[in-house]
């Protein structure tokens, strides 16, 4: 299967990683790409930007699928394009797209279907914008309207903050077209949530929550740009701000996609203000965000393109979407004077420091989960349960994962601690293995009595399947030296770093 993947940033990036496990892909395009064509198996860049351009190279090429990124692509109209070559593609129609591509649309939209939102007027005569701010009270939200990469967005404290705002984006242009139409909002004071969701025009099925980080500088301070930094998922989503967002904005977003008969197949980014108890919806993106995309789809533990391959047959209502029990982070890294005025193209040196082979704080992380264990001319892979857990994470990180499946290949290997019990860690011992050509004997070590283990029939399939060996006790001749090795108090420097 082809995949095409249109954008060139860490969002990019994050959705070809995760496209790339499933077996099915065996080559991924990325127009126009960056360097994550470096360590994604299979990927190569193509120096493609125009919708044209793109169009006619999935033509060529026969994609089978293709995933647009980019705001201003969708905007343009590319699905449209595409839909009429009769070319499967993932992405809202342009129609649809103008819920991202114009907030006073989109706030038409969020009124005209009872969204809960903050007040707002819009404008396009800027002496009337002006007219109105002595109308309100401060601060309040100024929004260009049109498609400015996030930063488009300005909070004034006071009427002469907001006036120059006014003459910045309708007059000075700071924001070209976008600021043609401003909105004029109602500051509400709170949280953000980000909630990514998927559609098929027919149901609404809401991601992990993400908490995204706008501000420039430390403590929240600064101009806002297209984030900074995010977790997922997010702690202020409790249980009751989840029914409040159902009811309250997206059952009233679909009914609206499906009474204006947006008929498409995407991503739905709802940005969330939680303030005094309440949830609004402050803008709606059409794509997957940026930076929420690299902490949301690490936690995915569904194949994604199986979601989207869901949505595109209109059969999202019968799957349900697995996630991670844990947390993720992203931190962005930005040219000095972004989001002003910044040099880009930039190339990003000193990575190197951080090989895990060239420094000994490295070493040391490598080894926890390598367990190197030579003794005795007993030549093993010593791994803890917890660590099987840990390789899931570190497989995101494609010269270490390498590096791990060698070893797996060519050494027996010894699992200790091992709960046949705990589906997470078989789960993750199923993926690792069948990734693996597995010449060598994986030895389970077991702390208590494996009778009843050996009557559930799914985990003895797994044993058979792979042709694992069950050891208890000192069943083994080299389990002694294991022990000494690593649990006595004679462990040497190595054991103690191998075993950390």
């Amino acid at each position: 299967m082809k995949v095409l993947i249109v954008g060139s940033g860490g969002r990019e990036h994050a959705i070809a990683w995760k496209i790339s496990q499933n077996p099915k892909v065996n080559k991924i395009f990325a127009a126009p790409g960056n360097a994550y064509n470096k360590v994604i198996k299979n990927c190569e860049n193509i120096n493609l930007k125009t919708s044209n351009d793109i169009l006619n190279f999935a033509i060529k090429e026969k994609i089978d699928l293709t995933i647009v990124g980019s705001e201003e692509l969708l905007v343009d109209g590319i699905v449209d394009k595409f839909q009429e070559n009769n070319l499967t593609i993932f992405g809202p129609n342009k129609e649809a797209a103008m819920l991202e591509g114009s907030k006073a649309f989109a706030k038409d939209f969020m009124q005209k279907y009872g969204v809960k939102t903050a007040k707002y007027q819009s404008f396009t005569d800027k002496e009337k914008a002006i007219k109105y701010l002595d109308e309100i009270s401060y601060p309040v939200v100024i929004k260009a309207s049109g498609l400015a990469a996030g930063k488009g967005v300005v909070i004034a404290q006071n009427r002469k903050e907001a006036e120059d705002t006014l003459n910045d984006m309708m007059t000075n242009k700071v924001f070209a077209a976008a600021g043609d139409t401003v909105v004029i909002e109602e500051f509400l004071d709170g949280v953000e949530i980000s909630v990514l969701s998927i559609t098929d025009s027919e149901v609404i099925i809401p991601f992990i929550s993400a908490k995204d980080h706008k501000k420039i500088s430390e403590k929240e301070t600064g101009l806002n740009t297209g984030g900074m930094g995010v977790i997922a998922p997010n702690p202020y989503y409790t249980k009751t701000i989840e029914e409040k967002f159902i009811q309250n904005i997206l059952n009233p977003t679909l009914k609206g996609i499906k009474e204006e008969k947006m008929n498409f197949a995407g991503i739905i980014f709802f940005g969330l203000m939680v303030a005094n108890g309440e949830v609004y919806l402050l803008e709606y993106n059409m794509r997957m965000g940026d930076p929420e995309t690299q902490a949301v789809l690490p936690l995915m533990k569904s194949d994604f393109l199986d979601v989207i391959n869901s949505a595109l047959n209109k059969d999202l209502k019968n799957i349900k979407i697995d996630w991670e029990n844990k947390s993720a982070c992203c931190v962005v890294m930005a040219a000095g004077g972004y989001p002003v005025k910044y040099e880009k193209g930039n190339l990003i040196s000193g990575l190197e420091k951080f090989d895990i082979n060239n420094d000994e704080s490295g070493k040391i992380a490598f080894y926890k989960i390598y367990g190197d264990y030579k003794d005795k001319d007993i030549d093993k892979f010593v791994l803890s349960s917890q660590d099987i857990k840990r390789i899931k994470i570190l497989g995101f990180y494609a010269k270490f994962w390498e590096k791990l499946r060698i070893e797996f290949n060519k050494r027996a290997t010894i699992i200790l601690g091992a709960n046949l019990e705990d589906k997470e860690f078989l789960d993750i011992l199923d993926f690792i293995m069948s990734k693996t050509d597995r010449l060598q004997t994986t030895y389970l070590y077991i702390n208590d009595e494996i009778d009843k283990y050996m009557t559930d029939k799914n985990i003895t399939n797994f044993i058979n399947k792979y042709s694992i060996e069950i050891i208890k006790g000192e069943a083994k001749d080299f389990i002694p030296n294991l022990k000494e090795r690593f649990f006595d108090e004679r462990k040497s420097g190595d054991a103690l770093q191998n075993f950390a």
